[in-house]
């Protein structure tokens, strides 16, 4: 099993794409230029559909991401990044909400370090829960891409209204 990177130019700056055999591992914001890694042939193929899809993406022609994930984390992160996966594109919810959903209330401050520990950034959208109150909080690529992917996904919402 190899692992396959690969960088991929954005709006948001370049974004580094990572998997494995099995799926997906990671899309990090301010991704050094030249890194890439050629990994096995299904890593490679995992990395290939994921760039389309984020090139789509951006180019307000995808609304979900179907490449196979593989995330990396404890059993309480991937509960907290499983129930991410079914925020709609174009709208948010809060911590409080996201530590409801998944059965543990009290469990805000978690929830925030799960998805601060989310390595799949846009994919896995974190970038979707807010502070209570509306606030923009914590974003690992920082705030103001928070708010532009927010934006982004509003604007490209309606075109997925049925």
């Amino acid at each position: 099993m190899g692992e396959a990177s690969l960088v991929v130019e954005s709006p948001l700056g370049p974004l580094l794409l990572r998997s494995t055999d099995e799926g997906a591992t990671a899309l990090l914001f301010d991704a050094p230029r030249g890194v890439a890694q050629e990994g096995s042939s299904a890593a490679r193929g995992h990395i290939n559909r994921l760039a389309r899809e984020v090139r789509a993406y951006f180019a307000r022609e995808l609304r979900n991401f179907e490449t196979p994930l593989a995330p990396r984390g404890t059993e309480f992160q991937q509960r907290v990044w499983n129930e991410l996966l079914r925020i709609p594109l174009g709208e948010t919810i809060t911590y409080g909400e996201l530590a409801r959903r998944i059965g543990n209330p009290a469990a805000s401050r978690a929830v925030g370090a799960a998805n601060g520990a989310n390595q799949l950034a846009i994919v896995v959208p974190c970038h979707r829960v807010i502070h209570s109150g509306g606030r923009l909080h914590g974003y690992a690529g920082g705030v103001d891409r928070k708010a532009r992917l927010l934006e982004h996904e509003r604007a490209m919402a309606p075109l997925y209204a049925c």
